[in-house]
């Protein structure tokens, strides 16, 4: 199985368009939305990354000098020579929809559907996108920083039942 180095050097070589960071000693690629499907296939199968641990999302809005919206999270681990990795895709609108890797991962299905949920990213080919927290009415993405903090009145108009008042 190929070191961390080596497989971001190896992925940097055959995606020249990722780039890499690093934070507190952790490595972070950053993918194009156009190789997103590409990148996380040859991760698994030729870089051993087989535990999917999360997928979450930023929102940057406002944030600093950041030139994009939001900061589609995916954080990897290659358990047989224990290294994790961070992916991170820059997304702006009107453009959200993203590759689902539930086909590389049947773990990211839960996942994709929070960060569908909360962030309103859609996952292409996921195999049931709908809502997972917030009740099917429910039409914001209470996690961006656009959302109010006291919400816009939803609560109050959904049925008795979503309430759980039966």
């Amino acid at each position: 199985m190929p070191s961390l180095a080596d497989s971001v050097t190896a992925i940097q070589s055959r995606f020249p368009t990722v780039t890499t960071s690093t934070f507190r000693d952790q490595i972070r690629l950053v993918v194009p939305l156009e190789i997103l499907g590409g990148v996380m296939a040859e991760l698994k199968q030729a870089h051993g990354c087989d535990y999917l641990v999360d997928v979450t999302c930023v929102d940057y809005l406002k944030y600093r000098d950041a030139e994009d919206r939001f900061g589609l999270i995916y954080l990897l681990t290659n358990t047989a020579e224990n290294w994790r990795l961070t992916v991170r895709v820059p997304l702006n609108e009107p453009n959200l929809t993203v590759p689902s890797v539930e086909p590389l991962w049947a773990g990211a299905g839960w996942m994709e559907r929070e960060v569908y949920d909360m962030f309103g990213i859609i996952f292409e080919g996921h195999s049931d996108l709908r809502r997972i927290l917030m009740p099917d009415e429910f039409t914001a993405f209470p996690l961006r920083k656009d959302y109010p903090l006291q919400g816009r009145g939803e609560r109050h108009n959904f049925s008795t039942i979503t309430r759980g008042e039966a």
